[in-house]
């Protein structure tokens, strides 16, 4: 895609209007079908490590690992025992969302209750691990680590931002939705894994006497009611009991994520590095122009001393993205078949990210507490996303494959979310087609309002002056950054 007019075409791959392709929240046929395989592989994935536990690893790192990754691929941790973690995690996507289809028309996942959805694409796991404890640096005005898009899995309890973002899905309505943290617990004891998890982390990890209506309790998709919160009646003990086993769960699918299944750095930039490789002219122009003309590199840190290459500063930003209108999630704004409202403002729905859950807004699910001193940040945050890792950014099963990029999945190629970055504020605004309609020049003569303007970055993003061929170059080079690269051998 080299021209103003095919990156027009890219972009009409998802100007349908929203929700197109579903009914009330339906999947489409292709979707259904991309679905299917995808659960096909989950369970593939889940068979083949389950064949582990015949011969165990004897070293506890390596058994929290095998946990965390039996955990990962586990549907029955769902409320309708469909939909594993690993749904929105895929390793040959880059461990973000592998379904084409769903990246192309709605951007956000479905989750356990199929006609539910986010309001934003799944994040890639990979490398979230090494993401620092978020904390606020007074010298830069700015938090810094955590997980997910709005930073709300701190990691200040568990001292592991990669563990508490891990506790967010299972309970989250539009996710894996399970009523009660406990569900996942009762869940994961009659799983075959047991042993090795009392094994790892002690005898009484499932010692909890469950109340008879458990199976009940937890076939039902949550939220609670308000009333009864907790609906998996436990004694004191082991309500407290089922926390710790629960973080444990938790701390298990972050040891897997640090671990060199995940976390690898085997890409061409990392066989470069080595002077194993070298890259292409038109790869080393974008390194370039990444680090130079572009100022992808402000943001997206390549490095520096006693600093990995993460292509992160683990920092937010508001970069201006308007609203996705493929999101299923405006239109979730009335009581589903079992009374629960995903989105009560509708198509008024405005993604407030950092500052959202610093202000204590709703939030669907929250892994962390808000520590009160950072709620005067709340203003200051609106609408700012934490910057994603570069690396797998590219990553994809098939060249064909379509992935999604933003907070709220609104670009469907890095072109066209690099030439975004090199003409926000240079292209007109487009004009008002209606809830859904997208204008046909969309992203070669125009750009739609962003979501919000509060906080906008406008120093780095908007009017970088950049040819088409160097946004193709920068592309190109974002291509390095793909695990799984193997350095031709020497004669």
């Amino acid at each position: 895609m080299t021209t103003a007019a095919a990156l027009v075409s890219g972009l009409a791959l998802s100007a349908e209007a929203p929700g197109e392709g579903l009914d009330g929240g339906a999947l489409s046929p292709q979707a259904q079908k991309e679905i299917v395989q995808v659960e096909a592989e989950i369970d593939r994935i889940e068979a083949r490590t389950l064949t582990r536990l015949a011969a165990p690893p004897t070293n506890q790192v390596q058994q929290t690992e095998l946990l965390g990754k039996l955990l990962m691929y586990d549907k029955q941790l769902s409320v309708n025992r469909n939909e594993a973690c690993a749904f929105c995690h895929m390793p040959e996507a880059g461990f973000t969302g592998p379904v084409s289809e769903l990246n192309r028309t709605t951007g956000a996942y479905p989750g356990s209750v199929r006609t539910r959805y986010s309001s934003r694409k799944p994040q890639s796991h990979a490398y979230a691990a090494l993401s620092p404890v978020l904390h606020y640096n007074p010298g830069q005005g700015d938090l810094v680590g955590g997980n997910f898009w709005d930073m709300r899995a701190t990691g200040r309890r568990l001292g592991n931002p990669a563990a508490e973002q891990a506790e967010g899905p299972p309970t989250n309505p539009v996710e894996m939705g399970l009523p009660d943290i406990a569900c996942a617990v009762y869940r994961g004891s009659r799983r075959p894994y047991r042993a090795m998890f009392e094994q790892v982390w002690g005898a009484q990890a499932f010692a909890i006497a469950w109340p008879d209506d458990v199976e009940q309790v937890c076939d039902r998709p949550g939220p609670a009611a308000a009333a009864d919160p907790l609906p998996v009646h436990l004694s004191a003990v082991d309500r407290g009991r089922a926390g710790s086993t629960f973080d444990q769960m938790a701390q298990s699918i972050a040891g897997y994520e640090a671990s060199a299944q995940d976390t690898n750095f085997t890409s061409k930039y990392d066989a470069m590095l080595a002077g194993k490789v070298q890259f292409t002219a038109q790869e080393q122009a974008g390194y370039a122009l990444f680090k130079g003309k572009g100022q992808c590199n402000a943001c997206h840190r390549d490095g520096g001393p006693g600093e990995d290459p993460l292509f992160t500063d683990f920092t937010a930003a508001n970069i201006g993205t308007p609203a996705n209108p493929g999101l299923p999630y405006f239109r979730e704004n009335r009581p589903d078949a079992l009374g629960y409202t995903a989105n009560p403002d509708g198509a008024s729905f405005v993604d407030g990210g950092v500052g959202n859950f610093l202000g204590n807004g709703r939030l669907l699910s929250q892994p962390s507490a808000v520590d009160e001193r950072w709620v005067r940040l709340a203003a200051a945050n609106v609408g700012r996303m934490q910057t994603p890792t570069l690396r797998n950014v590219d990553k994809r099963p098939y060249p064909e494959f379509i992935k999604a990029y933003g907070h709220n999945g609104y670009f469907t190629s890095l072109k066209a979310i690099v030439h975004f970055y090199n003409t926000r504020d240079t292209l007109p605004r487009c004009p008002a087609h209606g809830p859904g309609a997208r204008d046909p020049g969309e992203g070669a003569t125009c750009w739609p309002a962003p979501e919000t303007t509060r906080n906008m970055n406008t120093s780095h993003v908007g009017r970088l002056g950049l040819t088409d061929a160097e946004e193709d170059a920068i592309v190109a080079f974002m291509g390095t950054l793909t695990d799984g690269f193997t350095p031709p051998s020497r004669p």
